[in-house]
């Protein structure tokens, strides 16, 4: 009788979570155009104006997409730049051929790829969190595509502990997509608000915020095993490319804050900007994790700043 009553409550909740990625999907509709790159199809949303000098490519973190990058940061810089924004593989509307296109290395060979279908040869990347050690990984693999690398509170080296045991739960075979298809959409409506505020802190999360970002798409089992993933695989991703840091010859620019207790600074960034010969560190106080929301004027002046350094020296070696 007990197993009969699990298996209907299981069967109404895989009901109930196909019926709930039918409405988020039509709640947040894709809003650019589908690029197929090596099994896979990347989702790239290309706004401001198109001949405005060095493209902006912009990468989101984990239990995100691309509209986390978008406002208020990426509209900001379109109103003078072209930017391009990305769901990572897995991530948003972009889908993911593999498991193993979880790591960065991957993950930078397939944006690599869609750049050149774009047309795009050279760009300025602002990557966040997760893609901070995406953005390294362009850097080290595709350093003819990066003009320039500004990182906000990146993810860069191995840390102690793990990741959460329901990613863990999540990445396991069977249990994993058991438990998505059952409990994670109806579960995560209810905690998605509180998860998003304690990443924005010590600053307040905009109101609004979960709706503006597409918050909801994560919830989704196909983007929350792609999630779990890539956060299971990063510590392993990362430790085998922090040797080679020093190879990193573009202007990279750090933006990060000391109170951050999601990608802690002095295990990250502070290394980071040490081991890489071209680097510049802005630490700030009472900064949390959600950095281009929260000082974006300055996170675009540093970039606008960037771009001026590139382009002379560019003029001056052609």
């Amino acid at each position: 009788m007990i197993v009969i009553s699990v298996v209907a409550a299981l069967a109404v909740l895989a009901l109930a979570t196909q019926a709930g990625v039918f409405a988020v999907q039509r709640a947040f509709p894709p809003q650019g155009r589908m690029i197929a790159v090596d099994g896979a199809t990347l989702h790239v949303v290309d706004i401001g104006p198109r001949h405005a000098g060095v493209p902006i490519v912009m990468l989101h973190g984990a239990s995100s997409n691309l509209e986390a990058m978008r406002r208020p940061l990426g509209e900001l810089l379109a109103r003078d730049h072209r930017v391009i924004l990305i769901d990572r593989p897995g991530h948003g509307w972009s889908t993911r051929a593999r498991r193993k296109d979880s790591t960065p290395q991957i993950q930078a060979r397939m944006i690599d790829e869609t750049l050149r279908e774009l047309g795009i040869d050279r760009a300025v990347f602002v990557v966040h969190s997760w893609s901070g050690a995406l953005g390294a990984r362009l850097a080290l693999d595709h350093p003819g595509r990066v003009a320039g690398l500004v990182m906000l509170a990146p993810v860069t080296h191995p840390w102690r502990g793990g990741v959460g045991r329901y990613n863990e739960l999540i990445a396991t075979p069977v249990i994993g997509p058991l438990l998505a298809y059952t409990i994670t959409l109806p579960l995560g409506y209810l905690v998605a608000g509180s998860g998003a505020r304690n990443v924005f802190l010590p600053q307040m999360m905009p109101d609004g915020f979960v709706k503006d970002s597409a918050t909801p798409l994560l919830l989704r089992p196909r983007e929350f095993i792609a999630n779990a993933y890539d956060l299971v695989t990063l510590k392993a991703a990362v430790a085998a490319q922090v040797a080679r840091y020093s190879e990193i010859r573009v202007p990279v620019t750090i933006i990060a804050g000391e109170p951050d207790k999601t990608v802690r600074t002095s295990i990250h960034a502070r290394p980071f900007a040490a081991a890489v010969p071209n680097a510049k560190l802005i630490v700030l106080p009472e900064l949390g994790h959600m950095v281009q929301n929260a000082v974006p004027d300055l996170v675009k002046t540093e970039i606008e700043t960037m771009i001026d350094r590139i382009v002379p020296a560019k003029a001056a070696a052609d």
